[in-house]
């Protein structure tokens, strides 16, 4: 396979790598910053816009020697040593001219708790589904203000409902907040904090308006799920143990 060298407009390279990743039958994904962007319309809601600086990737478990073959193909190197310990869970690449970093998630997403972001990986050719691309937002215990961004731009520019294309399952959220209490917990504590930090962006009334709608109804339903016995019983335990790992600084 002959390709160009990586593109400087991180969008533009993203495109680029899905697009030979179909070609050559590699599943891979966009999540992160990058994906949040295939979804949201440049010129709405300028006040919550964002330049990601690296891409971040997904892939099916088994698929990681396919993905350093396409990825080196492509004009990439691979961090060998990271990937050789690391690689049946996250591999690492670098576009050197760019000075960008690919970090690429192998199965399932691990940062502050584990989100099985593969299980659904055929709905959309681009990146992951909508609710699990907010799902690794609202895991973020240490919230910063790109990730912040990022949640406030996906509900401005996407409905909640019971369904994927373009719309954030609800459902399929509320499934999973159901079976561990730990994200749960998390998401809640960023759900209040995305609702506190409305007033601090430059949106206009009706969209802060339909975040905050849309916050309800994303509650609401993951409140209305039955929990499991086990989520139950890690429930009386509350906050007096840590509900949440560490995650590992690579970059």
């Amino acid at each position: 396979m002959t390709a160009d060298a990586p593109h400087a407009d991180i969008t533009t390279e993203v495109l680029r790598l899905l697009k030979a990743a179909a070609k050559e039958s590699v599943p891979l994904r966009a999540i992160g910053g990058v994906a949040v962007r295939l979804h949201v319309a440049e010129e709405r809601l300028p006040g919550l816009r964002r330049q990601p600086n690296d891409i971040d990737l997904v892939t099916l478990r088994g698929k990681s020697k396919d993905v350093t073959t396409l990825m080196e193909a492509l004009g990439y190197s691979s961090d060998s040593e990271f990937n050789y310990t690391n690689g049946h869970r996250r591999l690492l690449y670098y576009d050197v001219e760019n000075r960008r970093q690919v970090d690429v998630f192998v199965g399932a997403f691990e940062m502050c708790h584990v989100i099985p972001i593969t299980e659904r990986i055929e709905l959309d050719p681009m990146s992951i589904p909508l609710a699990e691309l907010l799902l690794t937002k609202l895991q973020v215990v240490q919230l910063n203000e790109k990730d912040q961004r990022d949640i406030l731009a996906i509900l401005g520019h996407h409905p909640v409902g019971e369904s994927d294309d373009e719309t954030v399952n609800a459902a399929y959220l509320a499934q999973l907040l159901a079976r561990d209490w730990g994200l749960w917990r998390t998401a809640k504590m960023n759900v209040e904090r995305t609702r506190n930090s409305l007033p601090s962006y430059d949106l206009p009334e009706a969209d802060r308006l339909a975040i905050l709608e849309r916050l309800d109804q994303l509650w609401q339903r993951i409140d209305a799920e039955p929990k499991s016995t086990k989520w139950q019983f890690r429930n009386r335990i509350g906050d007096r143990l840590q509900w949440y790992e560490e995650p590992e600084e690579v970059k």
